[in-house]
């Protein structure tokens, strides 16, 4: 297996760091925009030879298919923020190489009625071209990475071995990490998280399809494990409710967030302010009027979260709440992934949000490459035995758990 690895920032760098100490690729090409970050993801690791920097343009799909030939890579693996997910498909479809991601292509809201009923949804542009990849017989494994991706998995295994009937699958997130020196530093890409907590949040029912609600609508109160305790989580946009009921029999399927409430008035701000947009608006520059996307200046103004692992104390939480029968009994449970941020960085150099998303693509694509997963077409993680990747992630030194509600 020969991997091109688009985007070399917090995710893109521990996948390196991650996929350095196992033995399944024959090479990994680190590419990004900026060939300082590259070099620099290439050079922490120690002269493993395995892996070159390359710069390259995520949006140039015709640069994008020239690396891909030049180094014979056989995988594009795309650790970049959602706006480059269809430059990257395309190009990998067009190269004939293996398609991993770990956010599908945007969505856009209805334009009359967004908090009820869905517009274009989370990767409908990709599936739309799952017939082309299927004819090709080549593979786009959309939504691996932790959420989507590991909570994913964890439907799966749920309605495979732990349950004859399931009526709910709630995705639900929480940590208590906490960042010295800084009043609102993200522990993600401000980008992606404006895009889910501000767009429209999706739910799924069997009697009525999917439909959307309110932006951070129907807030709970969720006990995580391994000490992080009791967080408010509330509905935000994720792909998982997308993905899941394509392949598994439930009622319901909900993705909710534990944001807490200082985060949540901050993004209404944004909102509020306009500052959440994408489309560029003009300002005044030294030299004459800039263009400039509003988003991008508030991603700017905060501080690189793959930066913050320093400051940053506790733990983060993801997993799958999963209500049923099994054996005539009803039943839940809680099938979650902790990962300590001091361990992470300990280990990896790495910050814990940031390391617990890229260990999923990693074992993924191990899983490609001994041919555990084999599949064509346009799929999620859920479309895969659950058992294989458990057993590896376990392996990899980072086990996961279940509780019984």
């Amino acid at each position: 297996m020969r991997v091109l690895l688009v985007g070399a920032g917090g995710v893109g760098g521990a996948i390196t760091r991650i996929a350095a100490r196992r033995p399944f690729f024959e090479a990994m090409v680190v590419a990004d925009h900026d060939p300082e970050r590259a070099r620099a993801a290439v050079e922490s690791l120690g002269g493993d030879r395995r892996f070159t920097a390359e710069r390259v343009d995520a949006g140039d799909e015709a640069a994008v298919i020239r690396l891909l030939a030049s180094h014979r890579c056989d995988v594009l693996l795309n650790a970049t923020d959602p706006r480059f997910v269809m430059p990257l498909f395309r190009a990998a479809r067009a190269a004939g190489a293996t398609y991993l991601d770990m956010a599908m292509s945007l969505s856009r809201p209805h334009p009359e009625r967004p908090y009820e009923e869905c517009g274009v949804k989370l990767g409908d542009e990709q599936f739309a071209q799952a017939g082309q990849w299927e004819k090709e017989g080549l593979l786009a494994l959309v939504g691996m990475g932790v959420e989507p991706g590991l909570s994913d998995v964890f439907a799966r295994h749920a309605a495979d071995e732990l349950f004859d009937e399931i009526e709910e699958i709630g995705i639900r997130d929480g940590a208590n990490l906490t960042v010295d020196g800084f009043g609102f530093a993200p522990s993600f890409s401000i980008w992606t998280t404006i895009e889910e907590c501000l767009n429209p949040p999706v739910v799924y029912e069997s009697d009525r399809g999917w439909y959307t609600t309110a932006p951070f609508s129907e807030p709970e109160v969720f006990d995580f494990p391994e000490g992080i305790g009791e967080v408010e989580c509330v509905n935000v946009e994720h792909e998982e409710v997308l993905l899941i009921p394509r392949r598994l029999d439930v009622r319901r399927v909900t993705f909710k967030y534990g944001l807490g409430r200082e985060f949540v008035e901050t993004l209404r701000t944004l909102h509020l302010l306009g500052l959440d947009r994408t489309d560029p608006v003009t300002v005044p520059g030294p030299q004459g009027p800039v263009a400039v996307s509003p988003r991008d200046v508030v991603a700017a103004c905060l501080p690189d979260p793959a930066t913050l692992g320093e400051r940053m104390h506790g733990k983060t939480c993801a997993g799958t709440w999963v209500r049923g029968v099994k054996d005539g009994r009803p039943r839940e449970v809680y099938l979650y992934h902790v990962v300590d941020n001091q361990w992470s960085m300990a280990e990896y150099g790495s910050q814990a949000v940031v390391w617990q998303t890229a260990v999923n693509p990693v074992v993924a694509l191990e899983l490609l490459a001994t041919g555990a997963w084999s599949r064509v077409g346009v799929l999620g993680p859920e479309a895969f035995p659950a058992r294989p990747f458990l057993d590896l992630l376990t392996a990899y030194g980072s086990p996961w758990g279940m509780r019984v509600q």
